[in-house]
């Protein structure tokens, strides 16, 4: 897997690598073993320790499977024109692989710094600059981070309070333009803004907003 994964890394760096011939690739690897493929192509050799000082109702890191990744790409679906936001972003699989497999702009923020920061070196290694992916460090409730976008991606970031505010910042995102966002191990049925598509792709479920 080691000689493949560094041989894909180079082909992306060289820019030669992308869209349905990456994803062939990644289906062509066993799902077993596809999610660990990616994390050696991004260079992560190892899950970090979580920073000690995580506020309250932040959840402590957990990678997003490939899968849904590929399911979020191809179900939204997202384009050259889409703009992805990573809300949790981590070590960056779901930035990285959905500009990589779709032409999408693709941002994350994450709250811990130290994940923000690998995450920017993961993407340099492969030659993906801003605009086109970008890793911000901050608390996406918090009025000071942006939420430039009109996909959005939450994989299990928050709950409780946390959550209530950044559901609170998509809705107000919504009432300037449509917006699509996309749960992984998040509930948002309550959410009276939201309308869940039928369930299409496991434990995905992909919401599009409405005006209220």
């Amino acid at each position: 897997m080691g000689q493949h994964a560094v041989a894909a890394r180079e082909a992306i760096a060289r820019g030669s690598l992308r869209g349905a011939t990456l994803a062939a690739l990644l289906q062509a690897v066993p799902t077993r073993d596809r999610d660990a493929w990616v994390d050696a192509v991004l260079g992560i050799a190892e899950m970090p320790d979580d920073d000690p000082s995580l506020p309250r109702g932040a959840v402590p890191y957990l990678p997003c499977g490939v899968a849904e990744i590929l399911a979020v790409v191809e179900l939204v679906p997202l384009g050259p024109s889409s703009v992805l936001v990573d809300v949790g972003s981590g070590l960056g699989r779901v930035v990285v692989l959905a500009h990589l497999l779709s032409g999408a702009c693709a941002r994350g923020i994450e709250i811990q710094e130290h994940l923000a920061s690998a995450a920017r070196a993961s993407a340099a290694r492969l030659a993906l600059h801003p605009p086109v992916v970008t890793f911000v460090h901050g608390d996406a409730t918090s009025e000071d981070v942006s939420l430039e976008g009109d996909v959005f991606f939450l994989y299990a970031p928050f709950n409780g309070e946390m959550l209530r505010r950044a559901l609170e910042r998509l809705r107000a995102v919504a009432r300037s333009h449509p917006i699509v966002v996309c749960t992984v191990g998040v509930e948002l049925a309550s959410e009276d803004w939201l309308t869940s598509r039928p369930p299409s792709s496991g434990a995905l479920t992909i919401y599009d907003s409405r005006r209220s």
